[in-house]
């Protein structure tokens, strides 16, 4: 594809677009309209039909259904560029409406669009749609945005619903799991390094599609990555936003689940939908393959042995910074006289009573922690090295997500799709006014903590913490409490100066002073996710590890579902509801490359 020129970036206010509405208007008859005339320039192949249906700044975002990867394209050029390349290779046909969910949008009194859904197929796959029209000067509507999402790939429909088995089941149920779950009679067709909600959620798209997959987890347990963590835990998104595919969470849980029931509901997800996991197991290798396959990867297990596999494909599913802490370079260690652990080995709030404890970190992990400890009536001091985002979850989930997730919401399935829809530069946009109105309606929060000197920010550009998660995976915090602790001085703060070296009996300052410690805590985050597969990788394909985190030219994440470096391990995404969708496109990926219909990567 040739280089075209990126157009300045600003939302389609009326002002902008020298435009009003009119009272009267409606939606669905605009809606049909310009649908009638896409429809017809993209089943005939006429791309410059296409492209004139579309505002001169337009994005278009396509998750598979016309690339093969995930891509935003910006501005009219670059989107006729890559439909002339694109549709004679996938001829997309059969486009249909949703008239039932057409909307007139007006998030606020400068911004009016209307959002449709629609359907359409290819030539290998069935893929899902939504435009955004915005109204013209002359009284015309044109998209500002579209969105294509593959959804299922033609004659392999995944086993749900209808498609289960019917069979009565006569067998010894019980023996029959144990066969499968030590692989006797079937060698797996993916390994999935990581049994959190990644790992669980790619096995089960995978099983969906009649594909064998070993989950490997090196816990005792499945969900003891979220049940060893601090007594206090708890999930920082809304149970609504984090429903798992193929079995939500019952509708008596709380807003907020503990991270030990959420543990116990990897668990329970892991054993009612029949997955394949090994427990107490760790992936020592995964080096080229043999016996035709592309993949050689060695298990080894505690009380079993090793095994090797011959696989096509690998799903590194070890969440973020797959599991490795960041260990800050905080000089003369050796010489303090108390303990040091990172946030990662942390459990127990109760183990340090009596004593000072410092968390070193003011994010998510280290709010938590110190909430946790002042809980427990322990002496706690937090150490703020630079400024955090800081947002009430009660505020900030529904305003980032559009109220799309809430009890009576949309259908999950439908709220993930006009998520996705947002190509990330369009969303920091948005988001940039979003916050503002976060900021205003927390400003008791926001102006408690600055008073008491806790350093703020509002996110990259100042559009809040989803661009923080992107390029960063932190950076912020989801007030459910801790704020207040800090304000009221029940957890300390010293945020003032950077910490010179460690003393015997605690922590020196560049400005000569001191705190006295006998825990420390570096709620410091999580190391680069690439060194875990550098760490199994044969060091020839080192090159090939793109990074896993932060945004390409096009604003896409550089390997969240994506392959890593050419063909080679997938990646899903950490967070709860990411892995959701997501894992539906990791698995349809693997599921086209295994039945040969897997086309070029545009």
């Amino acid at each position: 594809m040739s280089a075209v020129a990126t157009p300045s970036r600003s939302l389609p206010t009326l002002q902008k677009l020298g435009s009003t509405i009119d009272p009267n208007l409606d939606a669905e008859a605009v809606a049909t309209e310009w649908f009638l005339g896409f429809a017809d320039a993209m089943s005939s192949g006429n791309h410059i039909c296409v492209a004139s249906l579309l505002l001169e700044d337009a994005f278009w975002r396509d998750l598979l259904a016309l690339t093969w990867d995930f891509h935003t394209y910006e501005g009219r050029d670059a989107i006729q560029q890559f439909i002339a390349d694109q549709i004679l290779k996938f001829k997309p046909s059969g486009f249909r409406i949703r008239n039932e969910l057409t909307r007139l949008h007006v998030p606020y009194e400068d911004i009016v669009c209307i959002q449709a859904f629609f359907h359409f197929e290819t030539i290998v796959g069935y893929a899902s749609g939504i435009f955004r029209l915005v109204p013209l000067a002359d009284g015309s509507w044109k998209a500002h945005t579209v969105f294509t999402n593959l959804e299922d790939l033609k004659g392999f429909p995944e086993k749900v619903g209808a498609l289960r088995d019917h069979e009565p089941y006569h067998r010894n149920w019980i023996e029959s799991r144990e066969r499968e779950r030590e692989l006797l009679d079937e060698e797996p067709g993916v390994v999935v390094i990581g049994g959190g909600q990644n790992g669980l959620t790619v096995a089960a798209r995978l099983k969906a599609l009649g594909i064998n997959a070993l989950v490997v987890e090196r816990n005792k347990r499945v969900g003891d990555s979220w049940r060893n963590r601090y007594g206090g835990l708890c999930v920082h998104d809304t149970v609504w936003l984090d429903h798992f595919p193929y079995m939500p969470f019952p509708s008596l849980w709380p807003v907020y689940p503990s991270a030990a029931k959420l543990g116990d509901w990897l668990e329970t997800y892991a054993h009612s939908l029949e997955l394949n996991v090994w427990t107490s197991a760790e992936v020592v290798s995964v080096e080229p393959g043999t016996q035709g396959k592309k993949w050689s990867v060695k298990v080894v297990r505690d009380d079993r042995g090793e095994r090797v596999f011959q696989v096509n494909h690998v799903v590194f599913a070890l969440g973020f910074g797959s599991g490795l802490p960041n260990i800050p370079n905080i000089p003369c260690q050796a010489e303090f006289k108390g303990q040091v652990i990172h946030s990662s080995q942390h459990i127990r709030a109760i183990d340090h009573l009596g004593k000072k404890v410092v968390v070193v970190g003011a994010c998510t992990a280290g709010h938590g922690i110190c909430a946790d400890y002042v809980d427990h009536g322990i002496d706690v001091t937090m150490i703020q090295r630079s400024s955090t985002y800081v947002m009430s979850a009660k505020e900030g989930i529904p305003r980032l997500t559009g109220g799309l997730y809430h009890e009576n919401g949309l259908p999950t399935d439908i709220a993930d799709r006009v998520t996705a829809s947002f190509p990330n530069f369009l969303l920091k946009l948005v988001h940039q006014r979003v916050v503002k109105d976060l900021a205003e309606a927390d400003r008791d929060i926001l102006d408690g903590l600055h008073k008491v000197g806790f350093k703020l920010n509002m996110g990259d550009d100042d559009s809040g913490p989803v661009q923080l998660m992107c390029n960063r995976g932190g950076g912020y915090y989801f007030d459910i409490g801790a704020s207040q602790k800090i304000i009221d001085g029940k957890i300390k703060l010293k945020s003032n100066c950077s910490i010179a070296r460690f003393t015997p009996n605690g922590l020196l300052f560049e400005d000569g002073s001191t705190l006295d410690a006998e825990v420390v805590i570096l709620a410091t985050g999580y190391a680069d996710g690439r060194t875990a597969y550098l760490r199994l990788l044969p060091s020839h394909l080192h090159d090939a590890v793109q990074p896993l985190w932060g945004l390409d030219e096009e604003g896409e994440l550089y390997s969240v579902a994506r392959e890593v470096g050419g063909r080679g391990p997938q990646a899903p995404k950490a967070a709860l509801a990411s892995c959701r969708f997501h894992s539906k496109h990791v698995a349809l990926q693997i599921k086209a490359y295994e039945e040969g219909v897997f086309g070029e990567r545009y």
